[in-house]
């Protein structure tokens, strides 16, 4: 596979470079770009498999991509190198987006190639980019959350989620008048994403719910907690004195 750095930052570009000739074996060749134009030049002409593309650069954003590379030749995965706000970071954990944080390590760029090689089959990267696209110019889109499907992006409003199941290393996301749907994300992973959100709490290791579906707490014979679509599960008391605690706090601030 092929990678494309386009950067401003001399520095930056010739680290990164070093890194992905001696500590990933999956790439054969890399190029080199200073701005988002003659990087997509370069796109055009070598057609990478995967593109290291800083955000702040002169002139043209990195975030920009979309409005000079066409739906038809984003065959590459991006991966966004950046030392951004927190809240562009939270917007591309949402968006699907995957990114880098300045300094790089050797360590993120092996496991961002490893993830780039797996996505590249599913050639979602347009649509993930649109997400992000609408996510950052659109603050109320921070109520959505990005989930890769065998046949695209699915975005679903926060509000529509019933709960996430554990899965193994998959989870299952029970979704408000609609099938479920099986995501190839360990429910680990949608906790660490939704943990600052008033609404998604884990009252059970296996499940990770959204507090406006609670149906019914029930305290007779056990503790159980029944969702809005019947799914029922037990609590332990320890969880029952900080789910009680988590729904005073909701219902106080709405």
């Amino acid at each position: 596979m092929e990678a494309l750095i386009i950067d401003d930052e001399n520095k930056a570009r010739a680290l990164l470079n070093t890194i992905l000739k001696e500590c990933c074996l999956e790439i054969t060749e890399v190029y080199e770009a200073k701005d988002l134009l003659e990087g997509v030049s370069l796109i055009k002409q070598y057609n990478p498999g995967i593109v290291f593309l800083d955000i702040e650069m002169p002139k043209y954003s990195g975030l920009k991509i979309l409005e000079f590379v066409d739906r038809k030749d984003f065959n590459f995965e991006i991966v966004f190198t950046t030392a951004y706000s927190k809240y562009a970071i939270e917007a591309f954990q949402l968006s699907a987006v995957d990114y880098l944080l300045k300094p790089i390590h050797w360590k993120q760029v092996q496991e961002a190639v490893q993830k780039a090689t797996i996505l590249l089959e599913k050639n979602q990267t347009y649509e993930r980019l649109l997400g992000l696209s609408h996510v950052l110019s659109n603050p109320s889109s921070y109520h959505k959350i990005a989930l890769p499907v065998s046949d695209g992006v699915r975005f679903l409003e926060l509000n529509d989620i019933i709960c996430f199941e554990a899965d193994g290393m998959y989870t299952k996301v029970y979704i408000l008048n609609d099938e479920d749907i099986l995501i190839s994300k360990p429910l680990k992973h949608f906790e660490n994403l939704l943990r600052k959100t008033s609404t998604f709490f884990r009252p059970h290791r296996s499940y990770l719910i959204n507090i406006t579906h609670v149906k019914k707490y029930i305290n007779k014979e056990g503790n159980y907690i029944q969702m809005d679509n019947g799914v029922t599960f037990s609590i332990s008391r320890q969880k029952k004195d900080e789910f009680i605690s988590f729904m005073n706090v909701f219902q106080r601030s709405n």
